[in-house]
């Protein structure tokens, strides 16, 4: 079963404890197979300056663990580009767009996975600024260093029990430079999680604009929606069975997400359900059980379950509630959409419907089937078979549909369609309110005067909506 569901971007960002390693690495030609254009910023002995001030740095602060010289964004890019853009103008795009961005220095290099599957850039980046004019102290007495390069304040401190100076201390000479400042404190912004989200909206923003196809653009997968971003599934994966059964559970989800959305169920009742089938469960049962991963296809199925049972409560609920009709124009620009959002959602509605009668048609299939054993109902058995088969088939392309109905209208997901139309009828109700108002309370002049106005123009509600053309989204 495939669904179809929005293309997250995929933006990963690491800390380089050996910067010049990495740079060799990524910009070898012996080391790569498929390296097809490196592209730098400054000069390459930059780097080594970085990587040298770095660990002065790190050894004199004393911490633990290891220095981090410098960090690396991993950014895939759409196959596409390997057709439409010369190499080294989509390596020098993405790479000039973080150094304009964020003042730093930059070294990246260009590649496709030996499979020609993945295409991607590595980009280097520096965590400091170079100073304009580098900073340097001399001494104005000897200085004296221990094992670690910590500066110590008497020549005893650096002694043997023989009066010799131990290995590995050091002894700066008064008038000699004892530190040359070459860099700026490292920028702390780089190491914050609410960076990786910048950058990560920033880039999948510049693929977007290089995209010709509407159908490639992508989106950032946000932490707090209600979908399931999917797993790649690297070559030679031992558990490449495992995690495309999890993704399908997953696509599976979102497709139910859309369903809900467009059958009227509030985000925080499907957020609820996540939250509780799926995030909680997950950690029950990892302090339980301890890490396993092949037990998350059985929580997915679970919560999609869960939902299907709130897609027909909901649907209940909708069919007792009368649509209320309203009579005058929204004057709002969003509530004045309406009308044009309305005619979509009717289109999901009527998708929708069909969902809902096939998955009734093929419970009483199911009923029939578990009913119609041995041999002498083979034949019948059959029947029922492909009707229900049909009828899955069915479903499966109505679930598909959701999503591409308010795509060919330039909403991204049903979520981001049914969060506008909802604030559009909530606006529309609004103004309508206000009219039954005025018809009560008439020395409210500024409604008399609109209401002079429709009065000249003999229009009713129905006919200014025929006249309204939209320019913006949803109006297509």
């Amino acid at each position: 079963m495939v669904l179809l569901i929005a293309r997250n971007s995929f933006i990963q960002l690491s800390k380089l404890p050996n910067v010049k390693g990495r740079i060799n690495y990524i910009a070898n030609p012996a080391r790569q197979e498929n390296l097809y254009a490196v592209y730098e910023t400054t000069e390459r002995k930059f780097w080594s300056e970085l990587a040298k001030c770095n660990q002065e740095e790190f050894r004199k602060s004393g911490a633990d663990g290891q220095c981090i010289e410098a960090r690396e964004l991993i950014i895939a890019l759409p196959e596409s580009f390997t057709e439409y853009y010369p190499r080294r103008y989509v390596l020098a795009l993405f790479t000039d767009h973080f150094k304009e961005r964020y003042g730093v220095e930059c070294i990246a290099a260009l590649h496709h996975n030996k499979r020609k599957t993945n295409y991607h850039i590595h980009l280097i980046f520096s965590e400091r600024k170079k100073l304009e004019k580098p900073i340097i102290k001399v001494a104005s007495r000897n200085m004296f260093y221990d094992e670690r390069g910590v500066h110590v304040r008497t020549k005893k401190e650096i002694l043997d029990e023989y009066g010799e100076i131990r290995p590995g201390c050091s002894v700066i000479k008064k008038g000699e430079v004892y530190e040359k400042k070459l860099f700026e404190a490292k920028n702390s912004w780089f190491k914050t999680a609410a960076f990786l989200d910048e950058v990560k909206h920033s880039y999948t923003e510049l693929i977007n604009q290089e995209v010709p196809d509407e159908k490639q653009k992508l989106q950032v997968f946000e932490h707090g929606s209600l979908y399931l971003p999917t797993k790649k599934i690297g070559k030679n994966n031992p558990k490449a069975e495992e995690i495309a059964k999890d993704n399908e559970m997953r696509k599976e989800w979102n497709a139910t997400v859309d369903q809900a959305l467009v059958s009227g169920a509030a985000e925080e009742q499907i957020r609820e359900i996540k939250r509780e089938c799926i995030s909680e469960e997950i950690k029950a049962s990892i302090n339980r059980r301890g890490k396993r991963p092949e037990l998350f296809w059985l929580y997915l199925f679970e919560a999609v379950s869960k939902l299907k049972e709130l897609i027909e409560k909901v649907r209940e609920r909708v069919a007792e509630a009368k649509e209320e009709r309203l009579e005058f124009p929204v004057r709002s620009p969003l509530a004045a959409k309406y009308q044009q959002l309305k005619k979509i959602k009717d289109e999901l509605d009527s998708c929708n419907g069909i969902i809902l009668k096939n998955e009734r048609e093929i419970k009483k299939a199911e009923e029939n089937l578990s009913h119609l054993t041995g041999v002498f109902h083979r034949k019948e058995r059959g029947t029922v078979q492909r009707w229900k088969d049909a009828l899955e088939r069915e479903s499966i392309s109505m679930k598909q549909r959701l999503s591409r109905i308010v795509q060919e209208y330039g909403y991204e997901t049903v979520q981001e369609f049914m969060q506008e139309y909802q604030k559009a009828r909530n606006e529309y109700k609004a103004y309508r309110d206000a009219v039954e108002e005025w018809k009560e309370r008439t020395e409210a002049k500024g409604f008399m005067d609109m209401q002079i106005r429709e009065a000249k123009k003999r229009t009713e509600a129905k006919e200014e909506y025929r006249g309204y053309h939209s320019s913006s989204r949803g109006a297509r």
